[in-house]
């Protein structure tokens, strides 16, 4: 008892630290953005400011309100960023980390080459691509060695988009992407033995799924149409965020392809299974848990982006916009400190829904453990 005690007056004060800094902030935070902060210029920087309660008006107002049509650009403009980025991350460090697996001459080398744009920071690495990807040089002129004719793509000076849909659309596509998850979580929890967890994602997956072909085609956020798309500025983001952490997923794979016993890779061979076989039934699957927690990181870091897209197109550049820079600009510049908040509380929210359901099912083994 006497240790527990002392366990407790030794935690104090930094339980007390992480409620007031930590959830009393998010807390306010959230306050705030159910107020009409910043709607009035008068009193939006002044020192005791009268706040009125508006309930869910902010958040509205970036989904249907006519003036924030750069907020659902730039939520457009996660969604690509996020998909392409993890995707970029982990196929080129499973790349990189079969390469090695080999036993190259120079692997210590090429390891801590691969390894070293981890340890430069966003803002360093969105200078150097930045420079990189200038229209009229780098990248571009990089054909001219060979005698060819150089690139004409503008890079992060483009406003071109491609796989345009409408914004009224997002409920349908909502519910058709999360129906197709909880379908894929039904059938792991089918392969686990997990009866209440299948029963539950099957049931959810079937609601989305029938709302999603029934109501969600006629449910319109707006009345009007409103096109957004894949912005190709941002493919120069994408490739700087990938060349910067692709080593770190290339020493997760090479840790994890490194601790795979030999005895079952060699009773794969002696079982007939070819080069490919091997890897697509014994390798990937075990690879799977590093696969996950890569995931995890990489989601996080998507979805918080902004020093990165600040260093390489700036603040005032919409077709390179997220959600954290239009919350910058919101809050710091148009002193709109509700929407800002708003924005703030959304992003808290989609890191939340990447993290929890991980840490969920992290503490579920350790407690079958």
């Amino acid at each position: 008892m006497r240790d527990r005690i002392v366990a407790f007056l030794v935690l104090l004060p930094s339980l007390v630290a992480v409620g007031i800094f930590v959830y009393g902030f998010i807390g306010q935070n959230l306050w705030v953005s159910l107020t009409d902060w910043g709607k009035n210029p008068a009193q939006a920087l002044a020192l005791r400011p009268e706040l009125h309660f508006v309930g869910l008006e902010n958040y509205r107002e970036l989904f249907t309100g006519f003036v924030d049509v750069r907020f659902r650009q730039s939520v457009v403009n996660l969604i690509f960023f996020t998909l392409f980025f993890m995707g970029g991350s982990l196929g080129l460090g499973l790349l990189l980390a079969m390469a090695l697996d080999r036993g190259p001459k120079g692997e210590g080398l090429f390891r801590t080459v691969f390894l070293f744009p981890m340890a430069l920071s966003f803002v360093v690495t969105g200078t150097i691509w930045r420079w990189l990807l200038q229209p009229q040089g780098g990248i571009n002129v990089l054909p001219t060695l060979f005698g060819l004719p150089p690139f004409h793509f503008p890079w992060l000076t483009t406003r071109q988009q491609t796989w345009v849909f409408d914004w009224n659309q997002l409920p349908f596509y909502t519910a058709l992407a999360v129906g197709l998850t909880l379908l894929y979580v039904a059938w792991k929890a089918h392969q686990e033995g997990e009866r209440k967890r299948l029963f539950w994602s099957l049931l959810s997956s079937e609601v989305l799924l029938v709302w999603a072909f029934t109501l969600g085609r006629t449910t319109h956020l707006l009345p009007y149409p409103e096109p957004h798309g894949f912005s190709l500025a941002l493919v120069g983001v994408i490739l700087a965020a990938v060349w910067q952490m692709s080593g770190y997923t290339m020493a997760l794979y090479l840790a994890g392809l490194r601790g795979i016993p030999v005895e079952v890779l060699e009773a794969a061979k002696v079982d007939g299974a070819s080069e490919w076989q091997t890897y697509r039934h014994v390798i990937l699957p075990l690879l799977a848990p590093i696969t996950l927690s890569a995931m995890i990181v990489l989601g996080h870091i998507a979805l918080k982006i902004f020093d990165l897209i600040f260093a390489m197109a700036g603040l005032d550049y919409a077709p390179t916009d997220v959600p954290a820079i239009y919350m910058y600009l919101l809050a710091f510049r148009g002193n709109q400190f509700a929407k800002g908040a708003a924005i703030g509380i959304l992003l808290l929210l989609l890191v939340a829904l990447v993290v929890i359901p991980y840490l969920v099912s992290q503490l579920r083994k350790e407690v079958r453990r």
